[in-house]
């Protein structure tokens, strides 16, 4: 049916998809399985074992689908599962969006092959958009599939594997089709607050400081380039000549690097994402990618609150702003707080971000 449906760019990028997504299924094993095979490193089997009480505790405390979802286990061998292509044109901060069956319209493109993605970018680089292309370490299937814990979730630490497994069960509880930004930082809110609660369940109060620490950093680095993504918003929207809004926004980028580099030595730390944002030159693109995630995070933290920090109610609220219009939703949820007026060059806080999940 899809192929019918589909032109042949459209056909092709889908079996792609579903190529990609029998290997990662055919490859699976149950976790129980994995821990007791002798030939499981060690190391492996601790992970898994946390794995295993993150899932029920996901289920049991925090209230997300309980289903076979993040009970068995795949080895990829490569970094990431999947590389999703982001774009916006060169004089917009509005992304580039692609319409799928079931999904809707989101606002990126993933490919199993990194090849395959940076072939499409280039494409669209050469029809003038700006783009980004990041390696992701895990996806939801929206429950449509039983979903596995994957190798490519495992190398950010145990705390950053269950926030994972948090968020993507957090899109199987919740999913509004054409609507990325309220999906994704739903899904974020969920993942931050079960975060909290994992720690807390675990008895770690310095780590729940730590990650406190780093949610505060990570929302000073949000806040650095939504608020360049306003004087580009402006700037776009102007009736300044292209030749002169092409020249403004390479100063406004390279006002932001050195703003990042600020930031890191603020800090006392080197990310190697904002670097590698640096190096591979900052644009459109990488602004609208972070939007996506993070724009509407606030609204929905508000709405938590509201609820009196109660997970089913707060889902139950969520779900009823998600059969509102798509402007009800965002004028609630994600309207920004006035800008700063912060010019370029100076200080602001830093992040120890993870790449957007």
């Amino acid at each position: 049916m899809l192929v019918a449906l589909s032109g042949c760019a459209s056909t092709m990028y889908l079996l792609q998809a579903a190529d990609g997504e029998w290997h990662v299924l055919h490859s699976r094993e149950p976790i129980v399985q994995v821990i007791d095979d002798p030939q499981t490193p060690e190391p492996l089997i601790r992970e898994l074992a946390e794995v295993r009480e993150a899932r029920s505790f996901a289920s049991r405390v925090l209230k997300l689908p309980n289903n076979d979802s993040y009970r068995t286990y795949v080895k990829i061998d490569r970094p990431y599962v999947v590389w999703n292509v982001v774009a916006a044109p060169a004089l917009s901060v509005v992304p580039k969006q692609w319409c799928f069956p079931i999904a809707g319209c989101v606002a990126y493109r993933g490919y199993f092959s990194e090849q395959r993605a940076r072939a499409f970018a280039a494409g669209l680089k050469r029809r003038g958009y700006d783009v980004v292309v990041e390696g992701v370490p895990a996806y939801s299937t929206l429950g449509k599939l039983p979903d596995p814990v994957m190798s490519t979730m495992m190398r950010y630490g145990t705390d950053e594997l269950a926030a994972m497994i948090f968020h993507e069960l957090a899109h199987q509880l919740l999913y509004v089709p054409n609507d990325s930004r309220f999906d994704e930082a739903f899904a974020v809110t969920v993942q931050d607050e079960g975060l909290k609660r994992w720690l807390e369940y675990k008895g770690e109060p310095g780590r729940i400081k730590e990650v406190d620490e780093e949610r505060a950093d990570d929302r000073q680095f949000v806040a650095l380039l939504r608020h360049t993504r306003n004087r580009l918003a402006r700037l776009y929207g102007s009736a300044a000549p292209r030749r002169v809004k092409l020249r403004r926004k390479r100063q406004i980028f390279a006002a932001l690097a050195t703003n990042i580099h600020s930031l890191e030595h603020r800090l006392g730390v080197r990310s190697p994402l904002y670097d590698k944002w640096i190096a591979e030159g900052l644009n459109n693109a990488d602004l609208v990618s972070v939007g996506t995630y993070y724009d509407c995070v606030p609204g929905f933290e508000r709405l938590l609150r509201q609820e009196n920090d109660d997970l089913p109610r707060f889902y139950a609220a969520a779900r009823k702003l998600a059969r509102e219009p798509k402007a009800t939703r965002d004028a609630q949820l994600c309207s920004q707080p006035p800008d700063t007026g912060l010019v370029s060059g100076e200080a602001l806080g830093g992040s120890r971000a993870q790449p957007p999940l």
